[in-house]
């Protein structure tokens, strides 16, 4: 494969050093042959065998002693339908020190993963712990097949959030990914790796921890070495003490090209890594708000009140354009009201995590009553782990919020038990005695800082963020545990808290804070992440269909203006039924058809298929940007029946094409009448 200049920079701009390879033998895994779950688990994990991670303990290398320590492995009860479940311990042989591994493997995939715990079982502090591999693999395969790895920029609020990143493996040199801020998705990487070798075979490895993981990889006498896991950690435990460290998920596929793998995963997604409501997964909804701006210095819902919000719902109603659920955003609490709160907004006032009842006498009540009865869902903003200097929060629990003495942005501290229970039971009782359906969670701020200042002070770095990630992912647990039926959104500044962890227990309905509505970096985000993850959305703002289209994917938000002059209802409505036959389409086979380059200018066009495999139909989505000279697209659609007829029906006239899937999967040529402008093709098997 050869990589443009784009991906050159890429290049440059991970491989900062040449390898210097630990010198000893990591665990070896051959892709020249599937293996079972079953016996994946039993060559990862077996008596007397290396296991797939490493660490330092007590200055010493885990391959030096881990074979010494007794091994214990026994199955897991699991009622989950195809999946393994085994606890595997390494015990020091003075009892000290347990490494539990929790073993995870899914029979209607080749997938495995873990998460390790280490516990001091002695009666005194540890030796020093660091250096946590969680996984410590190297891939090999046959003959000199090249290894190229791909993966994904994270989001920061830019064009080319998720935009695609292709490394051609090159020998002796270390690639090396990690976040930034503390935030798992946050602008410098993103925790799922497709890693191909000879491009019909490979493995995704995802990463899942909220927090600073990182992922190196390097390739040496022709095999790929990972590690990832947390990137720092050098602490000790007290007697009795645990942690955790990252989830390490391994999906070992097989097929014509990485977009095989690609797609194995997205279905390895859904049935393992989705929310499950009443036995099956959680529908991404169609969400709408309750306005879109008013006269400065209103900002967010900072002016919105139970009247003007029960009489914008009731509009969504009188037009036929009820979304799934409705969405209310920040601005909502005490003291962020205007617009005669100078110098106050919706970022200055976290921590007031109490309805502002000037402008919702009853709570929300009496709002969500009515949106109930109209069928629909009530979602709300939260930012329980920023908390403003000033708030309700800070005055009341000083003790419970990290400080830091350049900026009045505190962390609330969810490694504390005593706060992250009382943070469980505060929201739990707020969404339950308002009649709040879904929850909303946002965090606008890197809490890496806060955290490295803490764990300075007690000397164990590291275990703050640990300590702050297990409680997250407990609050959030107890929320869903709490009310079975609830879905929770994870935005995060736009996308910033992606990984397998938040995946697994939340949708990203907001996946960037990039510029709203701009449609060449949503076509950009659309394109890539769809790759990895098959639930996101974003914003809609106008009904014209460039626009629309754009915005399009397996949820959405409606921002249309439907209280003023511009937009047209009949259009709202088409397009809003159009959406909800399109959308189930996103969680099939998905391929991008404009390659693996930098797409992100408007002097591009960009295509991409939606494929339903069971019944042979489709959608095929392609743009021409404002500044792309030809007037005409050629694509090659895939996984057709090349002897099979297919007819196209195009969305802008209803026109009909017939061509062979032979044909089609050669070129289809697609023409554009003018720039910007986009097509949308239905199709079927006749």
């Amino acid at each position: 494969m050869r990589l443009n200049k784009f991906f050159y920079r890429v290049v440059l701009l991970y491989c900062f050093s040449v390898l210097s390879l630990t010198g000893y033998a990591q665990h070896e895994i051959s892709l020249k042959k599937q293996l079972s779950t079953q016996k994946l688990i039993n060559s990862l994990f077996a008596k007397g065998q290396k296991p797939p991670f490493s660490f330092v303990y007590g200055d010493v290398n885990s391959s030096n002693f881990i074979n010494k320590w007794k091994f214990t492995k026994r199955a897991v009860k699991c009622d989950q339908l195809n999946t393994l479940k085994y606890e595997v311990f390494y015990t020091e042989p003075s009892g000290a020190m347990e490494v539990r591994c929790d073993v995870t493997g899914y029979t209607d995939f080749e997938a495995v993963e873990w998460v390790l715990h280490f516990t001091n079982k002695g009666n005194a502090n540890s030796k020093n712990i660091k250096n946590i591999s969680a996984s410590d693999v190297c891939f090999a395969a046959k003959g000199n097949e090249a290894f190229t790895i791909f993966t994904a920029r994270g989001s920061n609020g830019t064009r080319n959030d998720f935009s695609p990143v292709v490394i051609e493996a090159a020998t002796d040199t270390l690639y090396a990914f990690s976040p930034v801020r503390g935030r798992s998705s946050d602008t410098s990487a993103f925790p799922f790796f497709n890693i191909v070798a000879g491009g019909s075979k490979g493995v995704m490895l995802s990463v899942g921890w909220t927090g600073t993981w990182f992922a190196d990889f390097s390739l040496t006498k022709g095999k790929l070495t990972s590690h990832s896991g947390m990137k720092n950690t050098d602490l000790f435990l007290y007697p009795g003490e645990s942690i955790r460290t990252p989830l390490v998920s391994l999906m070992f596929w097989e097929g014509d090209d990485r977009l095989d793998g690609q797609n194995v995963f997205r279905r390895f997604i859904l049935a393992h890594h989705t929310r499950q409501i009443n036995g099956k997964n959680a529908d991404a909804p169609l969400c709408g708000g309750f306005e879109w701006g008013d006269p400065a210095p209103c900002n967010e819902y900072g002016c919105l009140t139970e009247d003007m919000a029960i009489a914008m719902a009731k509009r969504y109603k009188q037009f036929g354009i009820m979304p799934d659920v409705f969405w209310l955003d920040a601005g909502w609490y005490e003291g962020a009201g205007g617009p005669n709160f100078e110098g106050k907004t919706w970022y200055n006032t976290v921590g007031n995590w109490s309805v502002d009842r000037k402008r919702f006498p009853d709570g929300f009540k009496k709002l969500s009553k009515v949106i109930h009865d109209m069928g629909a869902k009530f979602m709300v903003w939260f930012e329980p782990e920023r908390v403003y200097k000033g708030s309700y929060l800070h005055k009341t629990y000083p003790q419970w919020v990290l400080t830091s003495p350049n900026s009045n942005n505190y962390l609330f501290d969810l490694g504390n038990k005593e706060a992250c229970d009382f943070m469980c039971k505060y929201i739990g009782d707020f969404i339950e005695e308002n009649g709040i359906d879904y929850y909303r969670q946002d965090f606008n701020m890197g809490p890496n800082g806060y955290w490295d200042a803490k764990d300075k002070k007690d000397g164990r770095k590291g275990m703050s963020e640990i300590r702050h990630v297990e409680g997250l992912y407990r609050f959030w647990d107890y929320l869903l545990a709490r009310f079975p039926e609830m879905q929770i959104d994870n935005c995060a500044s736009g996308g910033r808290r992606i990984d397998l962890e938040t995946t697994s227990r939340s949708i990203p309905l907001w996946r960037t804070d990039y510029s709203y509505g701009e449609p060449t970096g949503y076509q950009n985000q659309t394109y890539n992440l769809s790759m990895f993850i098959p639930l996101n959305g974003t914003g809609v703002y106008s009904t014209v269909p460039y626009h629309w289209r754009s915005s399009v994917s397996s949820a959405m938000v409606i921002n249309w203006e439907n209280s003023a002059r511009s937009g047209n209802v009949k259009e709202m409505q088409a397009l809003v039924a159009k959406y909800r036959t399109i959308k189930k389409y996103f969680l099939e086979d998905y391929y991008p058809l404009s390659g693996d380059g930098d797409l992100t200018g408007d002097e591009h066009c960009l295509a991409y298929q939606l494929n339903k495999p069971d019944d042979a139909t489709g959608y095929l989505f392609a743009f021409r940007r404002g500044a792309a000279a030809p007037g005409k697209l050629t694509v090659k659609l895939r996984a057709l029946s090349p002897e099979k007829n297919y007819k196209l029906i195009d969305d802008d006239n209803g026109a009909e094409i017939v061509k062979s899937g032979k044909a089609l999967m050669e070129g289809f040529e697609i023409s554009f009448d003018k720039a910007p402008c986009s097509k949308l093709f239905r199709y079927e098997a006749e």
